[in-house]
């Protein structure tokens, strides 16, 4: 099982980018998709999360400017974020809940940088 994440980049205050992630391999049932960050120094957070069933949850500081949405056919979660802050400047990670063969594990993707100017 891989997760494949997109979209990350440099943008100004204000500004908007979407990511996206797509999780392919085996995979029998994915319980749930979502966003973390990690910002230098800090520790890895939460951002949005969403389960296959289309519900979702958010990180208070990210609440009414970032959405998160899914694609169940695509095995994709996206990311939209918009009213960037230099303060959303991360590494974000892809996260999923799934079933693979095996036991229901936890999978991450590699990161992309979004990097937020003043």
């Amino acid at each position: 099982v891989q997760l494949q994440a997109f979209g990350g980049g440099l943008v100004q205050a204000g500004g908007s980018l979407r990511l996206s992630c797509a999780a392919s391999g085996t995979i029998l049932m994915i319980n749930d998709m979502g966003w973390y960050r990690q910002a230098p120094g800090k520790q890895r957070e939460l951002v949005a999360d969403i389960t296959s069933g289309g519900k979702t949850n958010y990180a208070d500081s990210v609440k009414g400017r970032f959405t998160i949405s899914g694609d169940n056919a695509k095995k994709t979660v996206y990311l939209q974020m918009n009213s960037l802050k230099p303060e959303d400047t991360a590494v974000y990670y892809c996260n999923s809940h799934l079933l693979g063969f095996g036991l229901l594990s936890t999978y991450w993707g590699q990161g992309t940088l979004v990097t937020v100017s003043s």
